[in-house]
């Protein structure tokens, strides 16, 4: 089968892993839409070699939800897939471009969707979802609230399948970070955070609960958000800016050099009206690395670490607070919890299970389309053979 895949996070080589564990199914021929650029990372080098790749430019760069590809009807008629994989959300316009074509070509076609909060979008956006949820063959959904999400919005039960999202066990591993760690200067115990310095990732809390703790410490921060410059003043205040190294966003590749910096890595996360965590990628990266994980209560995040992680009340600074002095002072502990949570990345969130459940909706949408092809010829001839008397 010919699968044709669109998604702008095929920029970072971190995501290409799926697509090579889909690719040793021999029945699979996958050619992935790569953007040259996504905001302002480029396509990194080392992408899938496993599967045909035609990197193209697009308009909206940077615009979740905005941006198209110019050029995608010309690739859909070379290529002629019998599958079209939207990684993209069922409001988005690149999702209605990309559905459009499916069905002007009878291909069959599936988006994917990490929207755990029910919401009403304004125009236009709420015409491309009617358009998108109706005209879709399948959907993925990251979790079952966002299943039910979509249930409720009138897509059939039975045409949703739940993945979460996967992580390469091989370059998510424990690793020596002695080198890094004295480059960094982070001389005792690291906490650390990684993702978006937004108000929303409950940054400023945990710097509240960092504050609060006497031992030694580092604060290891990557990423990059309008937040910073707060974050930078609110540690002056707080009296603990010389414990605190700021790292730019890095190549996906680099990140599990980071992460085994860290002896803890906390993501604070907090629920607003318009937004609560949908997985929390970075907490499988880390438990995969075998660093200890501590998260807030918000969304997915208590479904993703299991008892393999230690949970806080979001936005209860103290609570927080509580959890990172328990792993500064327990080395057993933290022993446990870096075990327990790599094998529960083994046990569930492997790329190899995300490819294997997606070959199997793969397999659904061929057999659908074989079996609605058979009804519509054999209704047809029963149609011809009606004799009149």
């Amino acid at each position: 089968m010919k699968v044709l895949i669109i998604w702008k996070a095929l920029v970072s080589a971190a995501y290409h892993r799926k697509l090579k564990e889909l690719a040793k199914f021999k029945d699979v021929e996958l050619t992935l839409i790569v953007p040259t650029k996504w905001h302002n990372t480029s396509l990194e080098k080392e992408y899938c070699k496993d599967c045909k790749i035609i990197p193209t430019k697009i308009v909206m760069s940077g615009y979740n939800h905005f941006h198209w590809y110019p050029g995608l009807e010309e690739y859909v008629r070379q290529i002629r897939p019998d599958i079209f994989h939207i990684e993209e959300e069922h409001y988005s316009f690149v999702t209605f471009q990309a559905i459009r074509l499916a069905k002007k070509y009878n291909i069959e076609c599936l988006f994917v969707t990490w929207q755990n909060i029910y919401k009403k979008y304004p125009f236009p956006f709420s015409w491309l979802e009617r358009y998108n949820l109706k005209n879709a063959d399948y959907a993925i959904a990251g979790n079952e609230s966002i299943s039910n999400i979509l249930v409720r919005k009138g897509f059939d039960k039975e045409r949703i399948s739940l993945i979460p999202l996967g992580t390469d066990t091989l370059l998510f591993r424990k690793m020596d970070s002695t080198e890094l760690r004295s480059r960094l200067r982070l001389e005792v115990f690291t906490i650390g955070y990684l993702g978006r310095l937004v108000e929303e990732k409950g940054i400023l809390d945990l710097l509240k609960a960092v504050s609060r703790i006497r031992s030694n410490f580092n604060l290891l921060m990557i990423g990059s958000g309008k937040l910073k410059h707060r974050i930078n003043s609110e540690g002056m205040r707080l009296g603990i800016s010389e414990q605190i190294r700021f790292i730019d966003n890095i190549p996906s590749s680099q990140i599990p050099n980071y992460l085994n910096c860290m002896d803890c890595i906390v993501l604070p996360s907090r629920t607003t009206k318009k937004w609560k965590e949908q997985f929390g990628r970075v907490l499988t990266e880390a438990m995969s690395c075998e660093v200890p994980v501590v998260g807030s209560d918000c969304g997915e995040i208590p479904n993703v670490l299991g008892d393999c992680g230690l949970i806080f009340k979001e936005g209860c600074v103290d609570d927080l607070s509580s959890k990172i002095k328990l792993l500064l002072n327990n080395k057993d502990l933290r022993m446990e919890l870096s075990k327990k949570g790599r094998q529960r990345v083994l046990d569930n969130f492997t790329q190899e299970i995300v490819a294997r459940e997606t070959y199997k909706i793969y397999q659904k949408m061929i057999y659908r389309k074989k079996a609605q092809k058979t009804q519509i010829n054999n209704s047809e001839r029963s149609s011809g053979n009606i004799s009149i008397v």
